[in-house]
């Protein structure tokens, strides 16, 4: 069957308020609690991407990935500014003076921070993404074997007899 978007946020909502249970929830809707736990994963998967999305636009945060002619124009202006104006700027900006320091000192010694990744074979960067890709897929079956432990002992203590992984029912016979 085929849900609205919108129903499976308000059925995801519905789920995750303290006062709520996803099982209870799903029962109450009428739909199978997996297809209410998938609906929660993938609420989760696009909050993920788009606050990742957010962090990528305008300049980086780690000030070591700002163009050498950027930390100049910071330094410049940084310079001129009194205690109070230099606050403010800083805010602008998204710094904190520790960024500005480490500005400093690195214009005064003529070297840029070294970067980690700078000099990796094409095959140490294949298994550096292999084993975060790895690292990330043993994440979500961890989740994935917790919820399903926790799906379990709901039901043990409910009493729920309709347990449809087999385990109870018909073994007994």
């Amino acid at each position: 069957m085929a849900y609205s978007e919108r129903f499976k946020e308000k059925m995801v909502s519905k789920a995750l308020r303290p006062e709520n249970s996803i099982s209870g929830t799903a029962k109450v809707a009428g739909i199978p609690i997996t297809t209410l736990f998938g609906w929660i994963q993938q609420a989760k998967m696009s909050t993920v991407s788009s606050l990742s999305k957010k962090k990528k636009r305008g300049r980086p945060r780690n000030s070591s990935r700002w163009p050498p002619e950027e930390k100049l124009r910071l330094l410049n202006e940084a310079s001129a500014l009194s205690d109070e104006e230099l606050g403010a700027f800083l805010r602008r900006e998204g710094l904190h003076e520790s960024d500005l320091q480490e500005m400093r000192l690195a214009a005064l010694a003529g070297l840029e921070p070294p970067k980690r990744s700078a000099g990796l074979t094409p095959e140490q960067e294949e298994n550096k993404r292999l084993r975060k890709e790895l690292n990330r897929k043993e994440k979500a079956l961890a989740e994935a074997a917790a919820l399903l432990i926790l799906s379990k002992k709901y039901r043990a203590i409910m009493g729920d007899e309709d347990d449809d992984t087999g385990e109870s029912s018909g073994e007994n016979s």
